[in-house]
């Protein structure tokens, strides 16, 4: 599906932007802080029943109108309307659309969804993680973020990590988990924007877990990495009995899950069944009868031989008073459309953003001028925008909003005159050596410039091992809801607390190893990303949403890592300057640059074309060739016709569910 500037004339005749609602919708305040309950009484078997599950390879999408403006008008082409969800999962992607089917909105299919990846990819996410949420509310026509990301305990220090340098030992110790924030964003979308409960919510995991799902092919590889062969020697080894837990359910006796094979987790159907019962309280208080936050603490004391100092600081305060938080997205125009994403602690919005901006004054989807997808020119200029706007993530970028955190120029990194500055340090065919982060400070309005030099900054860490999960949901009304959920790396710490079977998070190991602060004014570095007590660590992901004269278009996200940022950008790219359709998009190969190091290496996926490979080298360039970049999740709809696309990315299983017919 195109994404095309089209004004509202030029849509299919329409008085307006006639938004459906349902007799019972929600009506949000303009606080957020009190809302009218929705009154659907469906009963949850009514959602059970499998939907429509459409194959990655059959999606609907739009025809090749917009090749031919104005004579015919996009949205011509099949499409549904009763809501799209789009996952790396089918049976994920089946559970949301059950949701819908049952008269649910997007905010209840995503509540579903969230939990179902639990059971369904335990290695990328769960309710032992967090993560991030952007949505759209179609009635009042605004455009919100939930921030789920995991907070550190009230005891971390900046120094903490210091001592252990090997990235793999420290981010399977107890130290590295933050306090999880699912349960919570889950809950918070029910109970602001949702008409199920959160009981409602969990049937669909409680049964799959209960009654076992179909191990993956890829569920089957990632049984077989080293996450979840951490000490199994010396059969004397005393915090192995800890680590066994998660090997006693993917390895069990010994034997790797295979593809085919029939996964129940009764510890983690029970879990899920607590929370249903008791709420939130069930996961997050040491007092309440479930006992999951007193294990979720015991657990995080175990820490790797090799590691003594990693020993978990949680508590129960950190756990009774970690909350979420609604707010803006973070946007920018980009070529007549609204690009909004999410703002810190996460970087990918900012950085996205960032890139376009620089990218656009470069006549990117121009074949004739060497900007064709895929081209020199066009590769050139978006591998040297990714290296100036992760050289300012890598000094910015962090969470602002803890006590002590240092205040950020978020509003310097976006302003137009400081983008074009760093835009114009991009040269066609040329690669630039010795790229810094600039200093947004004098773009800020909160900020005074003093004239300031800026000290040295490491590029050496990029979220290694990231494994996440995303979702893209709209439904009938037009609500939108793109969420990106994560333990970290894949199988988190490696640590599945005991007799509850879900796997705590690695997420503190995203903040920086070594404190990079300094105040001295001629070296200053705020320490953006150090570490500090209820901080949240630096993010990158992405989920973006945008919009045409004020109108949703699109909205999509990936996992993997600092590598979220180039995946969302290469879609963005695709999408509005290349003019391909929402599936051309999605699985179109990708490049992603995450570090403005003069060494570093560009991935790239296989695609290219080599002689275009051999011109970007003679600049300078040095590629890895990787299997995938990201996997991207997206919708895209028509605002007058109210048609919608879905794109599920076949670099993973990939799934898109629908509640109704394909119209």
């Amino acid at each position: 599906m195109l994404l095309e500037t089209w004004t509202k004339s030029e849509f299919a005749q329409s008085a307006g932007h006639p938004r459906r609602a349902r007799d019972c919708g929600l009506v949000v305040s303009a606080l957020l802080g009190t809302v009218s309950p929705g009154c659907n009484q469906e009963s949850p078997e009514a959602w059970r029943n499998a939907p429509l599950i459409v194959p990655d390879s059959t999606l609907p999408d739009d025809d090749d109108s917009w090749k031919q403006p104005p004579k015919l008008k996009p949205g011509t082409g099949k499409a549904f309307r009763d809501g799209v969800v789009t996952t790396s999962e089918p049976e994920a992607a089946s559970a949301g659309a059950g949701v819908l089917a049952g008269g649910g909105n997007a905010f209840d299919a995503a509540a579903a969804v969230m939990f179902m990846l639990n059971v369904v990819e335990p290695q990328s996410s769960g309710i032992g993680g967090g993560g991030f949420v952007i949505f759209h509310l179609a009635e009042s026509n605004e455009t919100l973020t939930l921030n789920c990301r995991e907070r550190a305990p009230a005891d971390t220090t900046a120094d903490m990590f210091v001592s252990q340098p090997d990235f793999a030992q420290r981010s399977a110790s107890g130290y590295a988990v933050g306090v999880p924030g699912t349960v919570l964003c889950a809950a918070t979308l029910l109970d602001n924007w949702g008409t199920i409960t959160l009981d409602e919510a969990l049937q669909p995991a409680i049964a799959a877990a209960t009654d076992g799902i179909v191990v993956s092919t890829r569920l089957a590889a990632d049984v077989l990495l080293p996450k979840l062969s951490n000490e199994l020697a010396p059969p004397n080894n005393p915090v192995k009995p800890a680590y066994d837990v998660a090997r006693a359910v993917f390895r069990p006796n010994g034997s790797p899950l295979q593809a085919g094979d029939l996964l129940v987790q009764p510890e983690l159907a029970h879990t899920l069944q607590l929370i249903a019962d008791g709420g939130t309280e069930a996961f997050y208080r040491c007092d309440h009868d479930a006992g999951i936050a007193e294990a979720i603490l015991a657990t995080q004391l175990v820490t790797r031989t090799d590691t003594p100092q990693g020993v978990g600081r949680m508590t129960c305060a950190d756990l009774e008073s970690y909350h979420v938080t609604i707010g803006a997205p973070v946007s920018r125009p980009y070529r007549g459309y609204e690009v909004a994403s999410m703002g810190p602690p996460s970087s990918g919005g900012v950085a996205l953003l960032q890139i376009l901006a620089m990218l656009e004054g470069f006549p990117i989807g121009d074949s004739g001028a060497g900007f064709g997808l895929g081209q020199v020119s066009s590769l050139n200029v978006m591998l040297e925008a990714m290296r100036l706007a992760f050289a300012d993530r890598a000094r910015w970028l962090g969470d602002q909003d803890c006590l002590g955190c240092p205040d950020l120029p978020i509003a310097g990194l976006l302003a137009d005159a400081y983008l074009a500055e760093r835009a114009a340090l991009i040269q066609v065919g040329q690669r630039r050596t010795g790229i810094t982060a600039g200093d947004p400070r004098p773009f800020d309005p909160d900020f005074i410039a003093e004239g300031a030099s800026l000290g040295p900054v490491s590029f050496a860490h990029s979220d290694p091992g990231g494994d996440t999960s995303h979702v893209t949901i709209i439904d009938a009304d037009g609500n939108i809801v793109a969420f990106t959920n994560s333990i970290e790396a894949t199988w988190g710490t490696g640590l599945m607390v005991p007799g509850y079977g879900f796997l705590l998070n690695n997420q503190l190991t995203d903040f920086n190893q070594t404190p990079a602060f300094n105040p001295n004014p001629m070296s200053f570095n705020p320490g953006a990303n150090d570490a500090a007590p209820g901080k949240r660590p630096r993010s990158s992901m992405a989920p973006t949403l945008v919009t045409l004269e004020g109108d949703p278009v699109a909205a999509y996200g990936s996992p993997g890592g600092a590598t979220i940022i180039n995946s969302v950008l290469n879609v963005t790219l695709n999408l509005i300057d290349h003019r391909l359709t929402l599936q051309q998009s999605v699985v179109a190969p990708r490049v992603s640059l995450t570090t403005a190091s003069d060494a570093g290496v560009a991935e790239r996926e296989a695609g290219f074309d080599p002689q275009v490979l051999g011109a970007l080298g003679a600049l300078g360039y040095a590629f890895v060739q990787v299997a995938t970049i990201g996997a991207v999740q997206a919708i895209v709809t028509i605002p007058t016709s109210k048609k919608q696309y879905g794109a599920a990315d076949s670099r993973r299983i990939g799934g898109v569910a629908t509640p109704g017919k394909v119209k």
